[in-house]
């Protein structure tokens, strides 16, 4: 079981994960874990001062230091206490490394990972600097906390987890699971009558056919792919089948246009 304990000023934000959808239900089947720790229980002043002005000047707050330290050595001693294994701590920033699905599964396959949710203009560099082990960042653009970037790197590492999904396939074909896009999906009617205009399901989806039915899944996958994400199949080697398959899935583009 992967523990995830999350130090947040908005714990109440993690219920979205606790209680909903495929998170809660492994929560509640002993498949993950999960613990916020408010760094604001660790104020000592009576307005329970978590931040403060940056050194130097400048625009908004910083999360202080010492609240930080404090909610941090309270999830470490929790972390003592039922693991043998040290917690990986990581900081969601935007200077952070760009979190995929590599790092889902690398995070899903540890004992113990503490995510530090930062608030405001960010926290102070020295608790970065002595105690973050890595800095993730979802992507090239700043929102206003780190709770909504931690629910999402738990919620992609807990499809990682064997069992969460139910179905042991439905992680594997996942978008990016093997380098690649997830290919089209379709379910009933087998024609959708709309505005006069039929819209009807792949025939090769239809027939049974399951080499054929994997052989189109997979050329569409590379093919949307390549269409879509080229970056992508720039860092893959192809197989001597799915370079056929790129290559049927261009001429057919082709010759379509």
């Amino acid at each position: 079981m992967t523990h995830f304990t999350v130090l947040s000023l908005f714990p109440e934000m993690f219920t979205a994960l606790t209680e909903h959808g495929i998170s809660s239900r492994a929560i509640k089947q002993q498949q993950l874990s999960l613990t916020v720790v408010n760094p604001r229980s660790f104020t000592e002043d009576r307005h329970r001062t978590v931040d403060d002005r940056p050194y130097g000047g400048g625009p908004g707050m910083l999360m202080l230091l010492e609240p930080l330290c404090k909610a941090l050595q309270a999830a470490q001693s929790q972390v003592l206490a039922r693991s043998a294994a040290p917690a990986k701590v990581v900081y969601l920033s935007p200077q952070g490394t760009v979190f995929n699905q590599a790092k889902a599964q690398q995070l899903a396959s540890l004992d113990e990972v503490i995510l530090i949710a930062g608030r405001y203009e960010g926290i102070d560099q020295r608790f970065i600097d002595h105690w973050v082990d890595e800095e993730i960042s979802l992507g090239d653009y700043v929102v206003s906390g780190g709770e909504l970037p931690a629910m999402m790197v738990i919620d992609a590492a807990a499809r990682c987890i064997p069992g969460v999904l139910g179905h042991a396939q439905s992680a594997a074909e996942d978008s990016f699971f093997a380098g690649l896009l997830d290919h089209p999906q379709y379910t009933r009617p087998e024609v959708f009558r709309w505005d006069e205009q039929d819209y009807p399901v792949p025939e090769v989806l239809l027939g049974g056919n399951h080499q054929a039915i994997r052989r189109w899944r997979l050329q569409q996958a590379i093919g949307q792919t390549w269409l879509k994400r080229p970056d992508l199949l720039a860092n893959k080697t192809l197989t001597d089948e799915e370079s056929a398959l790129l290559a049927a899935f261009k001429q057919a583009l082709h010759t379509s246009e």
